[in-house]
């Protein structure tokens, strides 16, 4: 089926091309329309131009240090996971070591847990009732925690590095494996050494990986929500949780519609400069096969590396088992006990153990939808022809960066009449999620596409084969663990949603990290277990799925 490939065929493949407008068709349904009808009625309200909001958001000292105070935590974030990647990058590129391979597994679960599950992590490690306080309490016998990085923009930039540590370290360390050595040998036989080569040699070799890690870093790192919101409170205010304010809390819409707008803008652009910068680092050289460490300095540069990733990687996830089994009288499972009650007066309206099943359906379902829809765009995309699919590719990516509480609202208000009624509809989750799992099967399947020689399908044509005969004997074959790989990603973006999900979902409906977050937020040594309990069956669910997603992963799938 050689969809979005040059044929010959004429007519034989017009029904396919007509398929590969889907994906452009559903983004146009369940994302720019929601945003251009909120746009609408925020921005036009009375069917003419109102550009007050933006004069409130460009002329307010308040939302100026907003847009500040987002741009300068993004950039810290960034900087600091840089900081602490690039010496990792180097130990996984240039040096082979016992569990390398492992730990190299191991650093990207991180990445791929919900946002619920990394503060409840934090908080377990070093809150006010973590492990780490709890000990020095009992240690120093202390009357209060001597850790207070709740509330504080120290515990933001420590959970962003440990987000996006792994994003960083996959990008340059895949790229750096890749080069050559001989241009570092000759600096060295000219007298290059120390911090000479590393800035005349390995940076300016490293900058096309280096700039797409911080482009896309800093693409994660500004629309942070769930971080910011649960673990910065409202000291802290990025644009996304303050859309989230001004939508939920203040019903403002104009000025929720003003700042999404900024902020959509903002991230095509760096969308569109990451995409660019990807492709430069597809470009593949003649690499160095890695070898193991030949001196005591050497060793001691690896062995320091993989103890700061095993403390900011690991220790958070350990601790938030240890503190989901933990009650007043030692070693307890009542926590995960209690998942299936729900006390009278609680915040939840069914027991927690019910949001298990609603976030396996709901996730099953995104599954189905973001590997048609995610395929179909890869195909559209692979056009080697065709232009259009530079400018497409921010396109796809677009859902990842923009609000999801805007969004929602537009969903409310666009989707509550025939034949598109889906307001009170349980299908309006997945849909959401799609957009948000979609771009990560492009980038699964789309590098497999590309690697698919076009003489291979042209032969195949040539001896009779018909599309639909080319596409599941030559492509499905070549991009099936890309497709498993996208897939597997889906299940578990819509597993961990929590910024949609907190907007749309029905009460009697839950999700598991709504569920963490209403349970976080309640007193009580009892909620907390839960929210503990619930993090970590989520943290499970998601690490079988990372598991799945490595095992099946070769060299060269997926872009991110």
């Amino acid at each position: 089926m050689r969809w979005g490939r040059k044929n010959t065929g004429g007519s034989q493949t017009r029904p396919y091309r007509i398929l590969l407008l889907i994906p452009l068709i559903f983004l146009a349904l369940f994302f720019f329309y929601p945003l251009l009808t909120i746009f609408g009625i925020s921005l036009a309200p009375e069917g003419q131009l109102n550009l007050s909001a933006f004069a409130t958001v460009v002329m307010s000292d308040y939302y100026r240090e907003t847009l500040w105070f987002t741009v300068v935590q993004a950039v810290l974030s960034t900087v600091l996971t840089l900081v602490l990647a690039l010496p990792g990058a180097y130990v996984f590129a240039r040096y082979d070591f016992p569990g390398k391979s492992l730990l190299s597994s191991l650093s990207t679960l991180a990445f791929v847990l919900p946002t619920v599950v990394v503060a409840a992590a934090f908080s377990a490690l070093i809150g006010p009732r973590g492990v780490v306080n709890d000990a020095l309490t009992a240690i120093f016998r202390l009357e209060s925690p001597p850790i207070q990085l709740e509330r504080t923009l120290v515990i933001i930039l420590i959970v962003h590095v440990f987000y996006n540590y792994s994003v960083a370290l996959r990008i340059i360390g895949g790229f750096w494996a890749t080069q050559s050595l001989r241009m570092e040998e000759v600096a060295r036989v000219l007298g290059a050494s120390g911090w000479r080569l590393w800035w005349h040699i390995r940076l300016p070799i490293l900058r096309p990986a280096i700039l797409a890690a911080a482009v896309l870093v800093f693409i994660f790192t500004f629309t942070s929500f769930g971080v910011i919101l649960i673990l910065g409170g409202p000291r802290f205010a990025t644009l996304e949780v303050e859309i989230y304010r001004q939508a939920t809390s203040l019903f403002n819409l104009p000025v929720a519609a003003a700042l999404s707008l900024v902020q959509i803008i903002l991230m095509f652009a760096l969308m569109l400069i990451y995409t660019r910068l990807q492709r430069q680092t597809a470009t593949e050289l003649q690499g160095w096969v890695a070898r193991r460490p030949r001196n005591r300095r050497e060793w001691g540069f690896v062995i320091a590396n993989v103890i700061v990733m095993a403390i900011l990687l690991f220790a958070p996830l350990l601790a938030l088992v240890i503190r989901s089994l933990t009650g007043h009288d030692g070693l307890t499972t009542q926590f995960y006990q209690l998942l299936s009650s729900n006390p009278r007066g609680s915040v939840l309206f069914v027991p927690p153990v019910q949001a298990i099943g609603n976030s396996l359906i709901f996730a099953i379902v995104t599954t189905v939808m973001a590997v048609l829809l995610g395929t179909m765009a890869a195909y559209l995309l692979a056009q080697r022809q065709s232009r259009l699919s530079r400018w497409l590719d921010p396109v796809f990516m677009l859902p990842l960066a923009t609000s999801a509480v805007t969004l929602g609202f537009g969903y409310i208000i666009a989707l509550d009449e025939p034949p598109l009624n889906l307001r009170a509809s349980p299908l309006l989750i997945p849909i959401a999620h799609t957009l948000v799992a979609m771009p990560f099967v492009v980038r699964s399947v789309l590098p497999a596409l590309r690697a698919i020689a076009p003489g291979i399908q042209e032969s195949a044509s040539v001896l009779g084969a018909s599309g639909w005969q080319i596409w599941r004997l030559i492509d499905l074959p070549l991009i099936s663990r890309g497709l498993i790989v996208g897939a597997t990603f889906a299940f578990t973006v819509s597993m961990g949603e929590f910024g949609a999900s907190s907007f749309i979902a029905r009460p009697d409906t839950p999700t598991m990290p709504l569920v963490i977050y209403r349970l976080l937020g309640q007193p009580g040594a009892t909620n907390y277990g839960q929210a503990m309990a619930m993090s970590v069956l989520l943290m499970a669910v998601c690490a079988v799925s990372f598991v799945l997603i490595e095992r099946l992963r070769s060299a060269g799938i997926g872009e991110f």
